[in-house]
């Protein structure tokens, strides 16, 4: 297996400064076909992502480490936890994502699991990218929303997602991450991207609802530094062909 990756945030960071796009994939431990894997990972290796994002609203298997380490046995991505709740922590990947959902009032998922997370990520050796997560109004009821027992934002509400992201930036969340969900009928609006890419300073991530590679490339254009698909790869591993 190999070492390793140090310094993912740095890296996204001067990835930005440079106006390098990023892409992660998204891959959910629940929805892995174990005899399917060596394929789906020779799919991704040919594919231009940069960063594989592991995780789920609810992970009710118990596959993550060993789905971390078939990761980084036969890929050289960095391997980020997306995490749902502090069960889905794995020492043997390279970083997390420490995600505070700024745009829901359920105090577990502000911080009760963020606190219960601290003490056993203070025993690896996990880089951890504090991640201001904000949930969007989609056109239909996400695993998300249902799981964290919260409303996304209005998707017309531009100034209220603004406020929302550059509180997560003054709080000192060294990401925003504009999320539609798993499965979202409608992405992250293009405008809002282009608002929020242009009133915050920290790296924007943005997923949910990209279909296809023009969804992925207009979500570029306005703004996102670095855009996740889950849902449209792990329903065609041809994705990156059509």
């Amino acid at each position: 297996m190999r070492q390793k990756i140090p310094n993912i945030r740095q890296q996204i960071l001067e990835a930005k400064s440079n106006g390098q796009k990023l892409l992660a994939i998204l891959l959910d431990p629940d929805k892995i076909v174990w005899e399917n894997l060596d394929h789906l990972l020779l799919k991704i290796n040919q594919s231009p992502a940069t960063h594989i994002f592991v995780g789920g609203s609810i992970v009710e298997s118990t596959i993550l480490e060993d789905l971390i380490e078939a990761l980084k046995q036969k890929t050289n991505l960095p391997v980020v936890i997306f995490p749902g709740n502090p069960s889905q922590i794995s020492p043997q990947a390279d970083a997390i994502l420490f995600l505070s959902l700024l745009s829901g009032r359920n105090p577990d998922y502000l911080i009760e699991y963020q606190v219960q997370a601290a003490p056993i990520l203070k025993k690896t050796n996990l880089e951890v990218i504090s991640t201001g997560y904000i949930l969007i109004e989609s056109g239909n009821e996400t695993a998300v929303a249902r799981v964290s027992k919260t409303k996304p934002l209005n998707r017309e509400n531009f100034d209220l997602v603004l406020a929302t992201a550059q509180a997560g930036e003054m709080l000192g969340n060294q990401f925003i991450y504009l999320e539609a969900g798993s499965g979202a009928k409608m992405a992250v609006p293009l405008e809002m991207i282009e608002l929020i890419a242009q009133n915050v300073n920290i790296p924007l991530i943005v997923g949910g609802g990209i279909v296809d590679l023009h969804g992925i490339q207009k979500a570029y254009k306005a703004g996102a530094d670095l855009v996740v698909i889950g849902t449209a790869f792990e329903n065609d591993s041809q994705f990156f062909e059509s």
